[in-house]
C-alpha cells in the first residue's frame, strides 16, 4: 500500500472543494435530518439506530449512530444539502468512518449514493431502491471480507462491481473509507488515508465489452498437433507381461472348517498382490510433430466503443445518501460522513474528526482490555481460593 500524493498534499494545499453533504451525528437533531426506512420491511425485521460514542472512545461528546439489534435490517437515508451532478466534470469523493465494536462476523457496513431528488421515497428506501454508488466494507465469515465498490452504468442499466476485491478492515477499531471517482475515468480507494486500490474504471469494471474477441471465422486446424509427448514406439512390454495377473489367490488361505458349500456357496480364497507382477508404463518421448499450444487469433470487437463518461454515475444528479444493511451481529458505529468534489476537502475533514480522535479511541480500548484482563485474573484467583477452602473442609478432620 502507499500514501496518495494528493492526500498527503492536502495538509499543505488550500482547500477549495464544495461540500454536498456532511454529517457528524453529534446531536439528537440527526433524527430530523435522517429518515428511517419504515416502509421497507416489517417493524419486527428492522433494527434500531442508537446515538452513542461507543463502548470506548477518545471523546464521549463525539458520537455516531450504531446498529443495536442482532439479525435485523437497517435502513436510513438523508437528503444532501446540494445535488451532485457528473455533468460538471468534478471529482466525486465519498468518505465516512466505520467501527465494528462487535467483532463482526457477518454484516454490511457500506453506504449508498442515490438520486431521485424530490421524488425519492425515504420511507421505502431499501435493497431494491436504485442507486448510483455503493461503497464500503461487507464481511461474512473469515474468507468473505471486501470493500464494495459498485458503480451504476446507465447504458447497461446495471450496477457494476469492481472486478478484483478491495480489502477491508475487520477489527474493532474505527477505520476511514474514502472513494474518489474522477472525470478522467479513474478511481481510487483509501482506507485510513492509505491508497489500497486505484486505476482505470474501464479496466477494473466490466462496463464495456472487451476490446478484442476471438475470430469467429477461425478454428483450430484438424492437423494441429498439440500433444507434447508420445509413447516411445521402441519401448515394448516385456514378453508375457499381459499373462501375469496383478493379483493371485492367497496361497496361505484355507477354507474355514465350518464353511458349508450348500449354504455358503463355493469357497474362494481371498486375493493378494502378485509378487511376480510389476507395473509397466510406456516410456514417453518428445513428439516430433508437436507445434505447441494453438492460440485463437483475436480481432477487434465490433461491439466495443469507448465511453469517456464511465465516471458519470450521477449524470441525472445524486441527491441522497443512505445505509441499507443486514447485520447478523449488531454493533457497527458510523460517523463523519462527507460527500464533496475535493479529496483535499475530505482529508481536511478527516483531520478534524477521524484522525483527531483515533489515538484516544485506541488508548481507551487498550485500557478497557487491560481492566477486563485484570478482572479475569482476579476472578480466576478467587475460584482457586474457593477450591482450596473446599479441600480443607473435606480433609480437615482426617489429618
Amino acid at each position: 500500500m502507499r500514501f496518495s500524493l494528493l492526500a498527503t498534499a492536502a495538509l499543505a494545499a488550500p482547500v477549495m472543494g464544495e461540500v454536498y453533504f456532511k454529517e457528524q451525528f453529534n446531536d439528537e437533531g440527526w433524527k430530523d435530518r435522517w429518515t428511517v426506512s419504515t416502509k421497507w420491511k416489517s417493524k419486527s425485521e428492522m433494527g434500531e439506530w442508537k446515538l452513542t460514542a461507543g463502548e470506548w472512545y477518545g471523546d464521549e461528546k463525539d458520537t455516531g449512530i450504531k446498529t443495536s439489534t442482532d439479525a435485523r435490517f437497517y435502513g436510513l437515508s438523508a437528503a444532501m444539502s446540494k445535488p451532485f451532478n457528473s455533468s460538471e466534470k468534478k471529482d466525486l469523493v465519498i468518505q465516512y468512518s466505520v467501527k465494528n465494536e462487535q467483532k463482526i462476523d457477518c454484516g454490511g457496513a457500506y453506504i449508498k449514493l442515490l438520486g431521485g431528488g424530490s421524488s425519492f421515497d425515504s420511507a421505502k428506501f431499501g435493497g431494491d431502491t436504485p442507486y448510483s454508488v455503493m461503497f464500503g466494507p461487507d464481511i461474512c465469515g473469515s474468507s468473505n471480507k471486501r470493500t464494495h465498490v459498485i458503480m451504476r452504468y446507465k447504458p447497461k442499466d446495471e450496477n457494476v462491481l469492481i472486478r478484483k476485491d478491495v480489502p477491508c478492515e475487520s477489527d474493532v477499531h474505527s477505520h476511514l473509507y474514502t472513494l474518489v471517482i474522477r472525470p478522467d475515468n479513474t478511481f481510487e480507494v483509501f482506507v485510513d488515508n492509505k491508497s489500497v486500490r486505484s486505476g482505470s474504471i474501464e479496466e477494473e469494471f466490466d462496463m464495456l465489452p472487451e476490446k478484442e474477441i476471438k475470430d469467429p471465422d477461425v478454428s483450430k486446424p484438424d492437423d494441429w498437433v498439440d500433444q507434447r509427448e508420445i509413447e516411445d514406439p521402441d519401448h515394448k512390454k516385456p514378453e508375457g507381461y499381459d499373462d501375469i495377473p496383478a493379483e493371485i489367490p492367497d496361497p496361505e488361505a484355507a477354507k474355514p472348517d465350518d464353511w458349508d458349500d450348500e449354504e455358503d456357496g463355493e469357497w474362494e480364497p481371498p486375493m493378494v498382490d502378485n509378487p511376480d507382477w510389476e507395473p509397466w508404463e510406456p516410456k514417453m518421448i518428445p513428439n516430433p510433430d508437436y507445434k505447441g499450444p494453438w492460440e485463437h487469433p483475436m480481432i477487434a470487437n465490433p461491439e466495443y466503443a469507448p465511453d469517456d463518461k464511465l465516471y458519470a454515475v450521477c449524470d441525472e444528479g445524486c441527491t441522497h445518501v443512505g445505509f441499507e444493511l443486514w447485520q447478523v451481529k449488531s454493533g457497527t458505529l458510523f460517523d463523519d460522513i462527507i460527500v464533496t468534489d475535493s479529496l483535499e476537502e475530505a482529508q481536511k475533514f478527516a483531520e478534524e474528526t477521524f484522525f483527531k480522535k483515533k489515538d484516544g479511541e485506541r488508548a481507551a480500548y487498550d485500557e478497557k482490555e487491560k481492566k477486563e484482563e485484570e478482572a479475569r485474573k482476579a476472578a480466576s484467583a478467587d475460584e482457586d481460593d474457593d477450591d482450596d477452602e473446599d479441600d480443607e473442609d473435606i480433609f480437615g478432620d482426617e489429618f
